[in-house]
């Protein structure tokens, strides 16, 4: 493939030095603005979620990647950032080398974080806690396959985690007994002894997982890595303001208290095509 075909921005359509947008089908990519504010304190963001679609792991997928790329596209046009980070398991998995075909600007995605995971197992015995989609996709299986083939991974289906991360960021407040049914399996799964969290709404509850699992675990997210990789290819990215600006797909007072919790003090309707 043609770098023009893979990554355009390096052919001549030089990514602007506006901020680094981050794209979610809700707040979970909050999590990971979270890591660009600790590893890029000083970059400005943007942040965009197609909040009138979600969630996206129960459509189908090739309805998905049209969607994924006419939100991006809207809201890379809308922000003139300098690069666009995929915070979304599903969107990356389904639609990553398509968004880096149709943009300007670099893109970075999200992966389950089964490496480092394995890496830090002193038993062996990882576990993949995310929604049913990405515990079911071939995707995640390879990843599994190829770096942590001598453990163990329970993999834990916990979509109504989706819903309590989203209520933690509007609301304040969340079921702690919905957190502990989806960490049940700990109590069949004594040697496990490391989480990775693959779904970008859970590290917003890492706390409250951490309350509700039966014993002490180590949690591994993405967050970091992300942010670390936007800053090696958007260094051109402009600086904090105290004016961000989070894009949405459909108007919500809720939403739009829960993105001025983490710095986005506006809020915009996308214009899609």
């Amino acid at each position: 493939m043609s770098p023009a075909h893979q990554e355009p921005w390096r052919s001549g359509a030089a990514p602007g030095a506006g901020p680094i947008l981050v794209f979610d089908s809700g707040v979970g990519g909050l999590s990971v603005v979270e890591s660009l504010r600790r590893q890029l304190p000083d970059a400005g963001l943007a942040y965009a979620c197609d909040n009138a679609m979600l969630p996206y792991g129960v459509r189908e997928d090739s309805w998905l990647v049209e969607r994924i790329l006419r939100v991006c596209q809207a809201a890379v046009e809308a922000s003139c950032c300098a690069g666009l980070i995929v915070a979304c398991n599903t969107a990356s998995t389904l639609a990553l080398d398509a968004l880096r075909e149709h943009l300007a600007v670099p893109v970075v995605g999200t992966v389950p974080a089964i490496k480092p995971a394995a890496g830090m197992s002193e038993t062996r015995h990882i576990g993949l806690l995310a929604t049913s989609a990405t515990v079911a996709r071939p995707y995640t299986r390879r990843l599994i396959e190829q770096f942590a083939g001598d453990c163990r991974v329970t993999r834990i289906a916990a979509d109504p985690l989706v819903a309590e991360a989203e209520r933690w960021v509007m609301e304040g407040q969340f079921d702690a007994e919905v957190l502990r049914d989806s960490l049940a399996v700990l109590s069949d799964t004594p040697k496990l002894d490391t989480m990775v969290l693959g779904c970008t709404h859970f590290p917003l509850l890492r706390q409250a997982l951490t309350d509700a699992a039966p014993r002490p675990l180590r949690w591994v997210d993405s967050g970091d890595a992300i942010a670390r990789r936007a800053g090696q290819i958007m260094p051109r990215h402009a600086a904090r303001t105290e004016d961000e600006v989070g894009w949405v797909t459909a108007p919500s007072a809720a939403l739009q208290h829960g993105l001025r919790r983490f710095g986005f003090q506006r809020t915009r309707t996308l214009s899609l095509p």
